[in-house]
């Protein structure tokens, strides 16, 4: 693949979100690492000449929400009101550029998912049945009697699981049944990744059962339309939002017009970013549902392109809990943000993150380990020894190069490749392998340097010219690694791209500025105070964190 393969999807729309949060608790890594995941994608994407619309927000019906409420004395919309602004909050701090905040408490959305119950009350395939079996409390989800045995009757929290007996509308996933397992079998992108596409098929070779749409033990949650008494199940109410969010039910109810059609009309690629707890209802009944409004009538809608399932952050090698005091709440993250710097947040978060099908595990000494290998003895070591050597050699200015000058790297060849596998990672929603490349990039400078020594040579005034294009390259092949960093980083690169005289201007793509030799010679370069300060592990945790069982 060459750059070129990103002007090729130029302007193509891309629809990336979140799962919308649950408002009986407040935000914490989690959450946040998902939107950090999502806002890299989103950013990345916008630099290739993508169309993108990211979505994030909160879910906020459902009987948890409503005994939360409770035992707080509050009502059930004053909590949701108040932690939807805890996550707004929080997606600020991080960083966060999605296009919209939605929540299930909002009238676009209430109103639209009475339409999508309509309307598969009409076809028949939402019915109103009885119920008898195993409910999980916390997950909000009924199992059949073989989960609940291989669960050995727990539920997803740790708690038991409830016997239950409730007569509820549902949705014939029976009938669906066949149609996603098939989907999901020809086409291998559409679960991913491949450890969590295998575990759904396995799930899928269970018997096949209907799931209910309703409950009547809580009155918290959008009313079945004609049937008020019943409550929409909260997993169905939630799922709706990718939808509802872009008005694809019902534009006026969305209130949107059409301007957000063009996301979700084949054109483009739609990708669920969620974690590997709701994997089924994502990768099962989420397009099951879709199938049925097809059905319906609705062939305006399309499946999404990929549910991304990742999988969860563990604490020093524990799973965290509040219990054990190893919960990485708010406050440990400005904690962390406060001594390191947001971006290198972001970029620990990204690179060590849990995108596998295995858990990572967010300890200290690591996160100390990875930013001065990374950043401060990588990239930022990189950058201050070029850019100091030009304001030394040069008077801070960028240097002419020689011409055919040949001194063992072929950049523009190096850079092709590596913009080409940032390209190619991204879009396997390999975010570690994307940012990996503008790393390998900086790093490659560092060893230039070293093997070429532009500091010995410089001690003869005869050589400076030689220098000059050591120092020329360095500082283009920076740039370039910057603006592949950038959409982890977008602070401390926006800095690195100043003070190299090169920053960012408005409507230049990433074909455009991975194009080698747009730096000029004769810009002004700036030497400062170092981008990412070296760290003692020996130092105390930030303030705030709190460790140990």
């Amino acid at each position: 693949m060459t750059t070129d393969a990103i002007a090729v999807s130029s302007g193509r729309p891309f629809y990336i979100t979140t799962p919308i949060y649950y408002v009986n608790d407040r935000p914490h890594v989690g959450s946040c690492y998902t939107t950090i995941v999502a806002d890299c994608i989103a950013r990345f994407m916008r630099l290739a000449g993508r169309d993108v619309f990211f979505l994030t927000g909160t879910d906020e019906h459902g009987q948890k929400v409503e005994k939360s409420a409770a035992e707080k004395g509050k009502s059930p919309q004053e909590l949701a009101d108040e932690n939807a602004r805890h996550f707004r909050e929080a997606f600020e701090f991080i960083g966060s550029t999605h296009d919209d905040f939605i929540r299930t408490t909002e009238d676009r959305h209430e109103k639209q998912v009475q339409e999508v119950l309509k309307a598969l009350i009409a076809s028949g395939d939402i019915y109103l049945g009885e119920f008898e079996g195993w409910y999980d409390e916390g997950q909000e989800e009924y199992v059949t009697e073989n989960q609940a045995r291989e669960r050995d009757y727990t539920a997803f929290n740790g708690k038991p699981l409830v016997k239950a007996t409730e007569q509820n509308y549902y949705f014939r996933l029976t009938k669906y049944w066949d149609r996603v397992r098939k989907l999901i079998e020809e086409n291998e992108t559409f679960v991913r990744p491949a450890g969590k596409r295998s575990e759904v098929l396995g799930r899928l070779k269970d018997e096949a059962r209907d799931v209910p749409v309703s409950r009547t033990n809580f009155s918290w949650g959008i009313p079945v339309p004609g049937d008020e008494q019943h409550v929409t199940y909260v997993w169905i109410d939630a799922l709706m939002n990718y939808m509802t969010a872009l008005g694809k039910i019902d534009e006026g109810f969305g209130g949107v017009g059409g301007s957000r059609q063009k996301y979700w009309d084949g054109s483009g690629e739609v990708v669920h970013l969620i974690g590997k707890e709701i994997l089924w209802f994502h990768a099962v009944i989420w397009p099951a549902l879709i199938m049925a409004l097809e059905d319906a009538g609705r062939d305006d809608l399309k499946l999404p392109t990929t549910v991304y399932a990742h999988s969860f952050w563990i604490r020093e090698g524990k799973k965290m809990s509040k219990t054990l005091g190893n919960f990485i709440d708010l406050e440990t993250i400005h904690a962390y943000c406060d001594r390191y710097g947001l971006d290198a947040f972001r970029w620990y978060m990204l690179t060590q993150g849990p995108l596998s099908a295995t858990d990572a595990d967010f300890a200290y000494e690591h996160f100390v380990e990875v930013y001065n290998a990374d950043l401060a003895n990588g990239f930022g070591n990189a950058h201050s020894r070029v850019t100091n050597m030009i304001a030394k050699y040069f008077g801070g200015e960028v240097p002419l190069q020689e011409e055919n000058a040949d001194l063992g790297v072929d950049w523009p060849a190096t850079i092709a490749q590596k913009t080409a596998e940032a390209v190619s990672a991204m879009g396997a929603v390999d975010v570690a392998g994307a940012l990996k490349a503008g790393l390998e990039v900086s790093n490659a400078v560092d060893l230039f340097i070293n093997e070429t020594a532009p500091f010995r040579l410089a001690k003869d005034e005869a050589n400076l010219p030689r220098v000059g294009t050591i120092l020329y390259q360095c500082a283009e092949a920076l740039r370039i690694a910057a603006v592949l960093m950038r959409p982890a980083m977008p602070d401390a690169m926006d800095a690195a791209l100043e003070r190299l005289g090169s920053p960012i201007r408005d409507g230049q793509t990433l074909q455009d500025l991975t194009r080698w030799g747009l730096l000029r010679p004769g810009t002004s370069v700036e030497k400062g105070d170092a981008l990412f300060p070296r760290a003692d592990a020996k130092d105390p945790e930030p303030s705030g964190v709190k460790t140990g069982a």
